[in-house]
């Protein structure tokens, strides 16, 4: 085919000019998806801590794809949980910088030490939420406060805030939690009021909508919002449409007049069909039990283990739990609690996370409470009536 001179020189011009615009994208558009693979086990992390980190705890935190860093990090050392996450996200950069970093803010609790949220409550009390009686609304420690998110300049303050840490180039998205209080009833009309609450829960969507807009493009947004609830239409998947995907915590836990196996397989194919839609999943699943006096469905504080206890059955039960419902972008973090100072399993690599896994062969199959799913490497068999499982190794 032969082409005239200044049509040679027009499709080259039009060559050029592709080749700048594309360029110009890869480098505004920010890839905000965690790094993964099915060479081994696909882990999560996400934990607190008041004071700096070691360096050998920077060296082990710096090892996983997706980092979520709790309240409180590194409050008491720098003087707030802003500074003591940009401060530990900076020094997994420099080790890691694919490393993607979540800022964890909840949507309503006045969790202490975030300097900004001290400010703001100084300067307007008013946005302090109120019970019934007029009197300030607490947790159940009757210590812990919440935001009036159904006011709008509280939810602009919010909204506010995030985005300008999620600015910063060591922050690559967000963590936000205590969205299921929110969202069912029964947590804030106890406290509140019915008719507070429906205000406090369409605050809620109205700021979860102007933050995706705000943030969504270029901020891996992640929420504790999966969840097995009778209030919920479909555990919570009806809201994903807000987030890049869902942290999962208590998923053993409540059961609401189900078998410990019912309410677990529902939780089971909420997941499944949630990752197979290509949703991030941050499975936290507690190696010990749960406290007796910690909030119900909370995995942030759990009974410590015995590093001297043989866990592997209980670990190759948790992670069968995980691979039955893995898909890509798809990780788990097994602990017990989020607290490094207090978990026995802090800084530890169980032998499983290091054996070869392999891209799953298909889905999981399913026999009443039997799951069965085959990876390259590895064959998975969960029994979660009985609480067992299998991985045979190949």
């Amino acid at each position: 085919m032969h082409f005239k001179p200044y049509t040679l020189l027009i499709l080259l011009v039009v060559s050029l000019s592709a080749c700048v615009t594309q360029k110009i994208e890869t480098t505004v558009v920010k890839h905000k998806l965690p790094e993964f693979s099915w060479d081994k086990m696909p882990l999560y992390m996400h934990l607190r801590k008041a004071t700096s980190f070691t360096n050998k705890e920077i060296d082990h935190i710096a090892k996983f794809p997706l980092i979520t860093f709790e309240k409180t990090t590194g409050s008491k050392t720098f003087g707030s949980t802003e500074k003591g996450t940009l401060k530990a996200a900076k020094a997994v950069k420099k080790i890691n910088s694919n490393a993607k970093i979540l800022y964890y803010k909840n949507v309503i609790i006045n969790w202490k030490s975030y300097q900004e949220d001290e400010e703001f409550l100084k300067k307007h009390p008013e946005a302090f939420l109120v019970n019934t009686k007029g009197e300030k609304a607490f947790m159940s420690n009757n210590k812990t406060g919440f935001f009036d998110i159904s006011e709008k300049y509280v939810q602009d303050y919010w909204l506010d805030h995030v985005t300008r840490m999620a600015s910063n180039p060591e922050i690559d998205g967000l963590f936000l939690d205590a969205n299921i209080k929110v969202l069912v009833p029964g947590f804030f009309n106890n406290r509140i009021g019915k008719e507070k609450q429906k205000a406090i829960e369409t605050g809620y969507l109205s700021m979860m909508e102007e933050l995706d807009k705000k943030l969504g493009k270029d901020n891996l947004l992640i929420a504790n919002i999966l969840r097995v609830r009778p209030e919920f239409k479909d555990s919570g998947r009806e809201y994903l449409k807000f987030f890049d995907g869902s942290y999962l915590e208590g998923f053993e836990h409540e059961n609401f007049g189900m078998t410990y196996e019912d309410y677990l397989a529902k939780g089971i194919e909420a997941v499944q069909k949630s990752a197979r839609e290509g949703n991030v999943i941050a499975m936290s699943l507690g190696i010990g039990k749960a406290l007796k006096n910690a909030e119900v469905g909370m995995d942030d504080t759990r009974k410590r283990v015995d590093k001297n206890t043989d866990l592997t059955k209980r670990i190759d039960y948790l992670l069968a739990i995980f691979l039955v419902c893995a898909e890509k972008y798809s990780y788990v973090y097994p602990h017990d609690g989020y607290a490094a100072g207090s978990s026995a399993v802090w800084l530890k690599t169980f032998p499983q996370y290091e054996k070869k896994l392999g891209a799953p062969k298909g889905y999981a199959t399913r026999e009443g409470y039997i799951y069965k799913r085959s990876f390259e490497y590895v064959d998975v068999w969960l029994d979660i009536k009985n609480k067992t499982a299998t991985l045979n190794y190949k």
